[in-house]
C-alpha cells in the first residue's frame, strides 16, 4: 500500500507513483514488433488492425500505410451500448470497407497487455484479503479464465470464426500497453511535430494518469500516477453518489455541474483527495471500496456529505447539484496544476489530451484558458475506443519507425460505415418507408425551411462517426433560436433528463463563438447572443462543433440555412435515444425515427416525412438499459 504522505512528480517514494518505465513497445527500435523479433521492415502495403475490447467500448481500426482508413465501436452494430465484448463486427467491416482480407493484415496489436491487469488484480486482492475483495476477485474469474489469461490463444479463435484460414503466417500478433496506446492516439493524429501528452483515464494496467513527451515518431514516457489514486474514478464516485451510471453518466455530471454551486470543493479537498502544486494527488481510500468492491463508495463518503446516494431516476435536488459543481472544480483545478507542471518540464507549446477524462470539455476549456499551452489537440475517441486506434498507429510510427505527419489525421472522424444511393434505398423498399429522393440543392432546400419552421430532423450522412459524439454524420437537428427546442428535444426525442443540454453545430468561417475552431466538441465556448436559447447552457456556454467544407454536406445544410434565416448554427445532437449507441445503418435510423416524436428523416438524398408513413410503430425494438 502507499504512504499516506501525498507523493510529488518528481520526488518519487510509492511503489505505485513513479517514473514510468518505458514500455517495450516505446524503445527505440526500428524493426521490432512490440513483443517480437522482426527481420525486415515494411515500407508499402502495410496493415495494421488495432483493437480493444473487454471492458467498455470495444473497437476496431485499421491503418493502410500509415493512413487511418477505418475505425468503429462495436456498440454500434450490436446495438448494445458501451458493448465490451470481442468487436467481431468492427473487425468485419475495416476488413471488407477496404477489400482486405485477413491474410493481407501484417500486424494486429492489441490495446493493453491482459497479464498486468490480472497482476493488479491479484496485488489488490493479497492487500485486502482475507476480509476484502474475495468476492469481487471470485466475481472476475470467470472471464480472465476464459479469455483473458490466454489472449493470445482466444484471439487466434475469434479470427477463424471471421475466417476459416485464420491469421497469415506473417501476422503479427502483438500487445501494447494500456496508457500507451491512449497516448498513441492522441499524439501521432495530432497536427503537431513534437508535444506534452497527458492521459487520465480510470485505470489502465496500473496507470491512471501518465505523461508523455512525443517527439517526431517517438513517444517518451515522463511520470505516471498509479492505481487505486485515480481522478478518472473520483470522478466516477461522484457520478455513482448523484444518481447516474459509472462509464457513461459522467457527462451527465458536467452538464449537471453548471446548475450547482461548488459548495463543497473544501470538503472533498480536505477529506477525500490530498493535492500537491505539481498536482500530483491522492485518495484517501477509506471513503472508496472500489478496490475490493463492485460499490464506488461506501457510508463513510454518505457521512462526508450528509445524505445517501441518489436513487437513480429520482428527482435532483439543489444538494446532487452543489455536489457535482464541486467536484468538477475540483477536477479542473487538479488538472490546471498537472498540466502547468507538465508544462513547466516539457518548455512544449502544445499539448495532446486523451484517456476518459478528456471527454470533459469543460475541464478541456479551462486547460486551454489557464495553462500555458498554445495549442491542445484532444483525440476524439479519448476513450478505450480509441485505443484500437492508438495501438495500430504506435506499430506503425513507434515500432516501425515510420515519420509523423504533421496534420490532423482524423478526418473529421468520418471513419465508419457508409451506405450507397443504392443500398439505402432497398433498405427503405425492404420496410416499406415512404419516401422521396431529392438532388441535393433540393435537399438542402426542404431541409432547411423544415428547421426554420420547428421541425426536428434526423440526419444520415456518409460515414459513421468514431467515438462518442455525433458530427454531422448521424445527427439529429433542430433550430438553435427556438426558445422551447431544448426541453421539446429532451422529453420527445431523446427521453431522457430535462437539465441536459444541446450542442451547436456552427460555421467555422462566421466564429460566431469567438473560437477559432473545434472540430470534434471538445471543448466550450461562451455563447455571445441571446438569439440561440436551445443550445446555451445555464452558465451561457455551449459545447462546440465548427464545420468547414471539409465536413461535406452537413456544411451545405448550414449554409443553406444561413441563406434562409440568416443564422448559420443549428443543434446538433447524436442519432439515438437515451440508452441506445448512435445509429449506424439506415434500419436503425428508421427505427430511431418512427420511435420518437422526430418530424423528418433525411438519409443520403432520401428524405422521409413522418405523416406519410405507414407504419405506427417499427417492428418490435429490444429495451435497453437506461444510461
Amino acid at each position: 500500500m502507499c504512504s499516506p504522505k501525498s507523493i510529488s512528480l518528481l520526488k518519487i517514494k510509492c511503489p505505485h507513483i513513479n517514473k514510468l518505465k518505458l514500455p517495450s513497445c516505446a524503445k527505440n527500435y526500428t524493426l521490432r514488433g512490440l513483443n517480437s523479433q522482426i527481420t525486415a521492415s515494411y515500407s508499402i502495403g502495410m496493415n495494421i488492425l488495432g483493437l480493444s475490447a473487454f471492458y467498455h467500448d470495444s473497437a476496431a481500426a485499421l491503418l493502410v500505410d500509415g493512413q487511418i482508413v477505418s475505425a468503429c465501436q462495436e456498440e454500434r452494430f450490436t446495438r448494445i451500448k458501451h458493448d465490451k465484448s470481442f468487436p467481431m463486427h468492427s473487425i468485419e467491416y475495416c476488413l471488407q470497407s477496404s477489400g482486405l482480407s485477413l491474410q493481407d493484415i501484417d500486424y494486429i496489436c492489441f490495446y493493453e497487455k491482459p497479464f498486468l491487469k490480472f497482476e493488479r488484480l491479484l496485488e489488490t486482492l493479497i492487500t485486502y484479503a482475507p476480509f476484502k475483495g474475495f468476492k469481487t476477485y471470485i466475481k472476475a474469474m470467470p472471464s480472465w479464465l476464459e479469455s483473458k489469461l490466454n489472449l493470445k490463444s482466444y484471439l487466434k479463435k475469434q479470427f477463424l470464426k471471421i475466417d476459416p484460414q485464420g491469421l497469415a503466417d506473417k501476422t503479427q500478433l502483438q500487445f501494447s500497453y494500456h496508457h500507451f496506446s491512449h497516448a498513441s492516439s492522441c499524439y501521432f493524429p495530432s497536427p503537431y511535430s513534437s508535444a506534452a501528452i497527458l492521459c487520465v483515464d480510470g485505470v489502465g494496467e496500473w496507470e491512471t494518469v501518465s505523461v508523455w513527451h512525443g517527439k517526431g515518431q517517438k513517444i517518451n514516457p515522463l511520470f505516471k500516477v498509479n492505481f487505486p489514486h485515480s481522478l478518472g474514478l473520483l470522478y466516477s464516485a461522484f457520478t455513482y453518489y448523484c444518481g447516474f451510471k459509472v462509464n457513461s453518466g459522467e457527462y451527465k455530471l458536467m452538464g449537471l455541474a453548471p446548475y450547482g454551486q461548488p459548495k463543497y470543493v473544501d470538503v472533498i479537498f480536505d477529506h477525500l483527495v490530498d493535492v500537491k502544486a505539481d498536482g500530483s494527488f491522492k485518495l484517501d481510500m477509506k471513503y472508496f471500496p472500489y478496490p475490493h468492491s463492485m460499490r464506488m463508495i461506501n457510508s463513510e463518503f454518505e457521512d462526508l456529505f450528509g445524505q445517501k446516494s441518489r436513487v437513480p431516476e429520482s428527482d435532483l435536488t439543489d444538494f446532487y447539484k452543489d455536489v457535482a459543481a464541486s467536484i468538477q472544480v475540483v477536477l479542473e483545478q487538479i488538472l490546471v496544476k498537472m498540466v502547468n507542471h507538465i508544462y513547466s518540464i516539457t518548455g512544449e507549446q502544445n499539448l495532446c489530451l486523451a484517456g476518459g477524462v478528456a471527454l470533459n470539455c469543460v475541464a478541456n476549456s479551462v486547460l486551454k484558458e489557464q495553462t500555458p499551452f498554445k495549442n491542445i489537440w484532444v483525440q476524439p475517441a479519448a476513450g478505450d475506443a480509441g485505443g484500437a486506434l492508438g495501438a495500430a498507429m504506435a506499430v506503425w510510427h513507434h515500432t516501425l519507425g515510420h515519420e509523423k505527419r504533421i496534420s490532423d489525421q482524423m478526418q473529421q472522424c468520418y471513419l465508419g460505415p457508409e451506405y450507397s444511393s443504392q443500398q439505402i434505398k432497398s433498405s427503405l423498399e425492404a420496410i416499406d418507408a415512404q419516401f422521396e429522393q431529392l438532388e441535393d440543392v433540393q435537399l438542402y432546400q426542404a431541409a432547411s425551411r423544415s428547421l426554420a419552421q420547428g421541425k426536428v430532423i434526423g440526419w444520415f450522412d456518409g460515414r459513421m462517426e468514431y467515438g462518442p459524439r455525433a458530427l454531422g454524420a448521424r445527427s439529429i437537428l433542430a433550430d438553435a433560436r427556438c426558445q422551447q427546442m431544448q426541453k421539446n428535444l429532451n422529453l420527445k426525442i431523446k427521453f431522457r433528463e430535462s437539465f441536459r443540454p444541446f450542442a451547436p453545430i456552427t460555421l467555422n468561417e462566421d466564429n460566431n463563438f469567438n473560437f477559432t475552431e473545434s472540430p470534434y466538441m471538445l471543448f466550450t465556448a461562451k455563447v455571445n447572443t441571446s438569439e440561440l436559447p436551445a443550445i446555451t447552457h445555464v452558465d451561457n456556454s455551449a459545447r462546440l462543433q465548427t464545420v468547414n467544407s471539409d465536413n461535406g454536406r452537413i456544411y451545405k445544410l448550414l449554409k443553406q440555412f444561413k441563406q434562409l434565416t440568416g443564422c448559420d448554427t443549428l443543434i446538433n445532437t447524436s442519432f439515438n435515444v437515451r440508452g441506445e449507441p448512435i445509429v449506424c445503418s439506415p434500419e436503425d435510423a428508421y427505427s430511431c425515427f418512427l420511435n420518437t416524436h422526430m418530424d423528418e428523416l433525411i438519409i443520403g438524398n432520401y428524405y422521409l416525412k413522418k405523416e406519410n408513413q405507414t407504419h405506427k410503430r417499427q417492428l418490435p425494438q429490444r429495451d435497453f438499459v437506461l444510461d
